[in-house]
């Protein structure tokens, strides 16, 4: 299944919620509009069960699934893809053991020259940030919007911001660069479908126009 070119990205809240209940806002995610979803858990529990009903739900709406960290969970859960951090495995690792139509997104946090490399190595996307104060990453360092403007100029795989993103400041994230926003509490905090919603207004031609470099 293809990556999107632009839209929300959502990613799962897990924390303290049953399977059901990730399945079920899940669910509501897609039907508000989400267009990618990262099954994302710190701490599984029957990972493997949830992400192979996660992956089922998604493909019935088209919707690409997402493993966040795991290689070897993606490949047994037939999910569409994977996302890696700077300690999470190799690109190469990851096209190996999932195939040469998977989606391997990378994370870049404030740096353009990582995103590049990792287009190089043959990453799908590039994910950068947080870029605003995160309840789901409080320790995560913060990124520069002038990271999203300079990496729009560099690359030429879709751009992914993450952190703290809500209906009220994306905008400024899409006409920086941005071509996905992912979401986590924004989403899942509270009515995932009416959430998601929220945000579809952003993604209009005018605020995915990238904004003009820097005088």
């Amino acid at each position: 299944m293809r990556f999107p070119a632009y839209g929300l990205y959502a990613i799962t809240q897990t924390d303290n919620k049953s399977g059901d209940t990730i399945i079920n806002e899940v669910i509501a995610a897609i039907r508000g509009g989400a267009v990618v979803v990262q099954y994302r858990d710190k701490n599984p529990a029957d990972a493997l069960l949830l992400a192979r009903e996660l992956v089922k739900i998604c493909h019935q709406h088209d919707v690409p699934l997402i493993i966040n960290d795991d290689i070897e969970l993606a490949a047994k859960a037939g999910a569409d893809g994977v996302h890696i951090g700077k300690e999470d495995g190799a690109i190469a690792q990851a096209r190996k053991c999932l195939g040469d139509d998977a989606i391997i997104g990378v994370s870049c946090y404030n740096f353009v020259e990582r995103a590049q490399d990792a287009e190089g190595q043959g990453a799908t996307y590039a994910a950068f940030g947080r870029f605003f104060p995160s309840s789901s990453k409080p320790l995560a360092a913060p990124a520069k919007i002038e990271t999203l403007q300079k990496a729009k100029l560099l690359l030429n795989i879709p751009i992914v911001a993450i952190g703290g993103i809500l209906p009220e400041n994306g905008a400024q994230l899409l006409a920086a660069g941005a071509d996905l926003l992912a979401v986590i509490g924004g989403l899942f905090d509270n009515q995932p479908e009416q959430s998601a919603r929220s945000y579809q207004p952003l993604f209009n031609r005018q605020n995915r126009i990238a904004a003009p470099e820097n005088e």
